[in-house]
């Protein structure tokens, strides 16, 4: 069977929702969508489209355009290189599936299609049940992206799923990239610690200790 032909429809929620296969959605602002690939494929795999959406002053100009200043340098392109580099190194981070970006003169739109992490919670869901184990595979996790050279500029405990197994992951690679070592890596840890206060007050300290343990094991 000839594989499908993609097209940029397929990168907008009307497209999934048309044929019912929109089987759930992510939690937060221009919330991803979890979708069914049988709707196009044949298969019984779930993906997560998220579509790229503007945020701040520039939302009130247009929520879903960005400025176009060459293929390489759009958001979709950039994060979908980034993932499949983290992918083929054997880094958890979801496999990427496909992503699209569609011109429009001087201006942009842009989705991403990842797979989903069946049965995965994210570490905010987790925290008031996590013990000291999983919150040192998460320090031990965060280490492993930062020796890769990954500088995730949004670290936070919405972006760190726990999968069943147990095995902790990283998502939303926007504006992330691969760096040489320098204050960055202490500056993401800071970052995590006021996303974890603001979920478990008053425990944000004593929880980023245990992160730190397995952080700083080698």
């Amino acid at each position: 069977m000839a594989a499908p032909q993609i097209t940029p429809a397929w990168f907008t929620p009307a497209f999934w929702q048309a044929r019912d296969a929109v089987t759930g959605q992510a939690p937060g602002r221009g919330a991803s969508l979890f979708i069914s690939a049988s709707a196009v494929v044949p298969s019984d795999a779930q993906w997560v489209l998220r579509t790229y959406l503007r945020g701040g002053f520039a939302a009130r100009i247009s929520e879903t355009r960005y400025v176009w200043t060459g293929l390489e340098r759009t958001r979709a392109f950039r994060e979908m290189r980034l993932n499949a580099a983290l992918h083929e190194r054997g880094l958890p981070v979801p496999t990427p599936v496909a992503g699209c970006v569609w011109r429009h003169g001087l201006t942009y739109q842009a989705g991403l299609l990842t797979e989903r992490l069946m049965g995965a919670r994210s570490l905010a869901d987790v925290l008031p049940e996590a013990d000291e184990a999983l919150l040192a595979r998460v320090g031990e996790t965060v280490r492993r992206f930062h020796e890769a050279g990954l500088d995730h500029v949004d670290l936070n405990v919405r972006n760190l799923l726990v999968t069943p197994d147990e095995r902790v992951w990283l998502i939303d690679l926007d504006r992330c990239r691969l760096r040489a070592p320098g204050n960055w890596q202490e500056a993401n840890l800071k970052r995590l610690q006021r996303s974890v206060e603001r979920f478990v007050p008053g425990q944000g300290k004593a929880r980023l200790r245990q992160i730190r343990r397995g952080y700083d094991v080698q």
